[in-house]
């Protein structure tokens, strides 16, 4: 053998060692290897491949796109990539549901060769692009394609092999074509955003416009994954039903999603949509529905298709959670930390089940990135209970818009504002009624001082009426002073004063909570004092004890730091403590249990916990909750539908313990 023939036997290995590496991290979530060890093979590959002039269309290079096509190519797929009916109440899903049921009763009492019992597959309805895939007899990728017409794509190949947890090469040695859905996760669409001199608008556009882009280095860019989930067109032998296929789609290396559910009766299909909505929220991707599909091939083959979709498929559309909408205003507010912001005043829009009037729009920074006018048709997106952002702008109404200026003065007590970055201050803390009131309202909430029966009304009045410029001056109440507010009778004064001298002895973490540290919440606050066990050791923090603290990173150390460092704040905490606030650190004992110092992992959906509770549950027992599962992994409680988590468990031979058995423990 040869130089080249030596190194063109080392580049095959190299390859196929890689692109397992690659499987084992994009699809399985589950590293093999280093990034510093990956990066060395890689760069050998590299060298080796330009060396001998020798490159295979699977190697791992050929994922990041160093050209720029001229146009793209049709491509006509070998079977039809058909759209799917949709259903928007479940009463037009059992109207699907009751004629697929009829079909089968009529075709069994007139047949011999009886159909099964029907039975559906329930999984997510993926918010992203239509990706078809082809593989050849040596199980490598030689095509991928957009829908296009259902009959005609476009061959984006280049762009699709930029995703790296789409197989390159598989096992198989016969043709097929292979639906899926290529998405952009939440975490990558926030991230290329972060320096983007553009910000996508929505994570479908970014997927789209990735795959749709003549340049594949921003395909790159915009780090896609993707979810597979049907075989049109096979040389290989039919399957069964919708299940064998999922199990061969996984089998095969290619990235599936772990929620796949099997129903029989109308009120299980219910049960399941209704899941899938609930979890919606939580998912790094977006979804807009749930597809149902019947699970038997024959049965499939017998009800045949519309001239536009298959009879045994449907769609569940949920409610969109993104609208276009007119720009009439925008209103600036003080926070309680004194940052002025900026709010959208919108034409009302009915959104993901509630009517939006007003969207946020961070700062002028972002503004400026998105284009944004008074004016002009915007793009608002609103999640789950959180405000409705501004993602963008319909291009073509930002010509006749009016630019968005800074305010120069407070909006509320015409103070000379400071810019400070992308961000403008009130600096005026004493005069300045919005800072105050909040900032009092927050430190007497339930989670921080919990002082009860004090409310904004109350907060404003004790500023506007009794001129309490600190919260210092909480403590300093007088009964005969309260007398003298709107609705402030004996009992009410009296109350209150209790409440306020009843918060003295608070405890540790409600305090740093109720101090209204940027960036920092009550569960960070918690950890905080965990670690410290006083409030002075906290103060005295330094950097490298702050980060070392799991969860807390740079930005919320810094933050901790400076707001310690204030001289004003300092003061502050002093005043208080001479008044008598004493807040106290108890130590949790964690008794002994099976537990304590042991890693756990949950996968699947608990009937006693949501996924807080449990996580909580878990480290009140001492124990560490873990993302993913691995040899250092104790135990693995598993719920409804665990997915790859509990075969990984499995295969490792973790202890798994189901939710009954996981309580009785207890």
């Amino acid at each position: 053998m040869d130089d080249r023939d030596t190194k063109i036997a080392r580049i095959k290995e190299l390859i196929e060692e890689l692109n397992k590496h690659a499987y084992n991290y994009y699809v399985l979530d589950n590293p093999s290897i280093s990034d510093k060890e990956y990066d060395k093979k890689y760069d050998e590959l590299l060298k080796l491949e330009k060396e001998v002039d020798y490159t295979l269309p699977y190697s791992p290079t050929q994922r990041v796109g160093d050209v720029v096509l001229s146009e793209f190519q049709k491509y006509t797929h070998r079977a039809k990539l058909w759209s799917l009916d949709k259903s928007q109440s479940l009463g037009e899903l059992e109207d699907w549901f009751n004629r697929n049921k009829k079909f089968v009763n009529e075709y069994n009492s007139t047949h011999e060769d009886k159909l099964p019992d029907l039975s559906f597959v329930v999984t997510k309805k993926f918010d992203g692009l239509t990706l078809n895939c082809t593989y050849d007899e040596e199980g490598v990728l030689v095509r991928a394609a957009t829908r296009g017409t259902g009959t005609v794509g476009e061959n984006i190949t280049a762009q699709a092999k930029t995703i790296k947890s789409l197989p390159l090469k598989i096992d198989n040695d016969y043709q097929f074509e292979i639906h899926g859905e290529a998405i952009m996760t939440k975490k990558a669409f926030d991230e290329y955003n972060k320096n983007a001199e553009v910000p996508l608008k929505n994570l479908r556009n970014g997927a789209a416009g990735a795959l749709r882009n003549l340049n594949i280095k921003e395909t790159a860019r915009r780090n896609l994954s993707a979810f597979f989930y049907d075989i049109g067109y096979t040389e290989g032998e039919p399957f069964e039903n919708y299940i064998d296929m999922m199990n061969f789609i996984k089998e095969k290396g290619f990235p599936v999603d772990e929620y796949i559910k099997v129903c029989k009766t109308i009120e299980e299909l219910e049960a399941e949509i209704n899941y899938i909505e609930s979890i919606r929220e939580e998912l790094d991707y977006d979804i807009d529905g749930a597809v149902i599909v019947i699970n038997d091939t024959r049965t499939r083959e017998l009800l045949g298709y519309t001239v536009k979709f298959p009879r045994w498929a449907i769609a569940f559309k949920f409610e969109a959670q993104e609208a276009t909408t007119k720009l009439l205003e925008v209103e600036w507010n003080v926070g309680r930390s004194g940052r002025v912001t900026p709010t959208a005043l919108l034409e009302p829009v009915e959104l993901a089940g509630a009517t939006v009037k007003r969207a946020t729009l961070n700062n002028m920074d972002d503004i400026a990135r998105k284009g944004v006018k008074i004016g002009c048709e915007v793009f608002v997106r609103r999640s789950n209970d959180v405000i409705p952002e501004i993602m963008g702008v319909v291009e073509e109404t930002a010509k006749d818009g009016i630019e968005i200026e800074a305010p120069r003065h407070c909006p509320a007590c015409g103070s000379e504002l400071i810019q400070e970055g992308v961000h403008y201050f009130c600096e005026n803390t004493l005069s300045c009624m919005p800072q105050m009131v909040k900032s009092i309202v927050h430190f007497g909430s339930r989670e921080a001082m919990n002082i009860e029966g004090f409310s904004e009304k109350t907060a404003e009045q004790l500023f506007e009426k009794l001129d309490i410029k600190s919260i210092a001056d909480l403590y300093r109440l007088k009964k005969e002073d309260l007398l003298t507010l709107e609705k402030f009778g004996d009992k009410k004064a009296q109350n209150l004063l209790d409440a306020i001298e009843k918060s003295k002895g608070c405890d540790l973490p409600s305090f740093i909570f109720a101090l209204g540290i940027p960036n920092v919440g009550k569960k960070t606050a918690t950890d905080l004092s965990k670690n410290f066990k006083s409030l002075e050791a906290i103060q005295k923090a330094a950097f490298d004890e702050l980060i070392s603290i799991q969860d807390i990173g740079d930005i919320v150390a810094e933050s901790v730091l400076e707001f310690f460092k204030e001289e004003k704040i300092k003061n502050s905490i002093n005043e208080l403590l001479a008044l008598g606030v004493n807040p106290y650190f108890e130590e949790t004992k964690v008794i002994d249990n099976p537990f304590k110092t042991k890693t756990v992992v949950v996968t699947g959906s608990l009937e006693g916990y949501s996924r807080t509770e449990i996580k909580e549950k878990l480290e009140s027992l001492g124990a560490k909750v873990s993302g993913s599962v691995s040899k250092k992994t104790d135990y693995v409680v598993a719920g409804k539908e665990p997915g790859s988590k509990y075969e990984k468990a499995v295969e490792l031979g973790v202890k798994i313990l189901t939710e009954e058995e996981f309580n009785s423990i207890l």
